[in-house]
């Protein structure tokens, strides 16, 4: 099921932030899931927070500057980023099904990328399931799946 279901996912930060924790259940799914046929994409700005937010992934993942950049650098072969460009006539659209409201959030371009390109979204945010034109996988659905 997971090789036809799942060829294309878009990947929200907190799963990605979650990599950085040894033994993450997400970090194991995030290295599974492209060897068996599933290209994970997110949009470029996540992987700027993340370099934003280096010192607090240090310390939740308990990582010393060499490991962060290794793993950073492992995280962004495993990830396809995906420029504003790349979505951005579907913000108005994913701004409107976008679980928080008419107020532009971060996760509008989550539901962007994932409507430009017909594909889910991976998030454990349990509110992106508030709507139905967009397919949400939580790690737990993918984790069945696997």
């Amino acid at each position: 099921m997971t090789g036809k279901l799942l060829k294309l996912l878009v990947v929200d930060a907190s799963i990605l932030f979650s990599f950085f924790k040894v033994n993450s259940e997400r970090r194991i799914i995030i290295e599974e899931l492209p060897n068996r046929g599933c290209k994970l994409i997110s949009p470029k700005f996540v992987f700027e927070e993340l370099a934003n937010n280096k010192e607090r992934i240090k310390q939740f993942g308990e990582l010393n500057d060499l490991a962060f950049s290794f793993l950073f650098s492992l995280l962004d072969m495993k990830i396809e980023s995906f420029s504003k460009e790349t979505y951005e006539e579907f913000l108005p659209e994913a701004n409107k099904i976008s679980p928080h409201g008419k107020a532009i959030t971060k996760d509008d371009p989550y539901f962007a990328l994932a409507l430009s390109l017909d594909c889910p979204i991976w998030s454990d945010e349990k509110s992106f399931k508030k709507q139905s034109q967009i397919k949400i996988f939580s790690t737990e659905d993918i984790a069945k799946l696997l």
